[in-house]
């Protein structure tokens, strides 16, 4: 009887790797991509003084008394800009709430963009020095090196590598700054983040170092993600999921609540959500849909996928 070859593992890659070998890093985190959905990045090019300075001022916005913070949620907006208070969103399929609260920095827009009406503009809170020039520097600095790994992933597909650049444009991207408060007494029903598969493109994620953070593979486990400190974690969203007819998976994953003993603690992290641009049309690129079958999803613009989702996890 033959040995079953050992499942490949979560791809941990260089983005300086993308420069030396273009081909090879394309296919290493391609594969990951299909397999798990996930892919973890080091050298990604995001300054440690920039990431330390961006956990500081989130964490002194957090801080923050309850009546300071709620001055800042817009309500009617679907949490877009700004503030979302403890205890609002909950994972699509859950009654319970996630046991978070979290920031939005989005998208600067000049006046009359044909976009603006997609994209309000951003907040900012007084109380905390350097946070609107922090945010925006971070917020650049995905955005960029976002489109460095939608380059490998066009590579993977066999497109030009510069197709997504269009894509993305002006794209409805959102930089959340997570806050998971200690969780005291016993917390029921809820998690810190409910199973859920993201809404996006693709979605880059500073902080998932602390324990917490788990994938469903593709037999049913739930399995830790573990970057090493600064690392990136990179996973696919539902958008690209759709855009490559399931062929690199958008996977559920979730933040569980962490052992007894470490209750009393905080957990931060900051994903950035790219996204296309809001009139794109997503369906399958030629290629993905097998001979003689139908596309798994019907087309749709990322703006009308976008608030249909948010809807979903009552953010709309």
């Amino acid at each position: 009887m033959t040995d079953l070859a050992p499942a490949p593992a979560i791809a941990s890659v260089s983005l300086a790797d993308a420069d030396r070998d273009p081909h090879a890093f394309a296919q290493r985190i391609g594969r990951s991509f299909e397999e798990y959905g996930f892919a973890i990045i080091a050298d990604h090019g995001i300054p440690d003084d920039l990431i330390a300075r961006a956990e500081e001022k989130a964490r002194a916005f957090f801080a923050l008394p309850d009546s300071v913070k709620r001055h800042y949620h817009l309500a009617g907006t679907g949490g877009a800009r700004g503030y979302t208070p403890f205890g609002i969103e909950t994972a699509k399929g859950h009654k319970a709430h996630d046991l978070k609260e979290f920031w939005h920095v989005g998208r600067d827009l000049p006046e009359g963009h044909r976009f603006r009406g997609h994209m309000p503009a951003n907040v900012w809170p007084s109380e905390v020095p350097g946070f609107r020039d922090t945010f925006r520097e971070l917020f650049a600095i995905f955005d960029r090196t976002g489109l460095k790994i939608l380059a490998a992933i066009a590579r993977y597909l066999g497109v030009d590598e510069d197709y997504f650049v269009d894509t993305v444009r002006d794209g409805n991207s959102v930089l959340r700054l997570l806050h998971y408060p200690p969780i005291e007494g016993e917390p029921g029903g809820h998690v810190r983040a409910g199973a859920h598969e993201d809404i996006n493109t693709i979605t880059l994620l500073l902080g998932a170092e602390e324990a917490g953070l788990e994938l469903l593979t593709k037999d049913g486990r739930w399995i830790p993600v573990a970057p090493r400190p600064g690392e990136l974690v990179v996973n696919i969203g539902d958008m690209l999921q759709r855009l490559t007819n399931g062929r690199l998976r958008s996977t559920s994953h979730r933040v569980v609540n962490p052992p007894a003993e470490r209750r009393g603690f905080s957990r931060y992290s900051m994903p950035y959500f790219l996204h296309f641009r809001s009139d794109f049309l997503i369906e399958a690129l030629p290629g993905t849909v097998p001979a003689g079958e139908e596309p798994k999803w019907p087309p749709i613009t990322a703006d009308d996928y976008l608030q249909e989702r948010l809807r979903e996890i009552k953010l709309a």
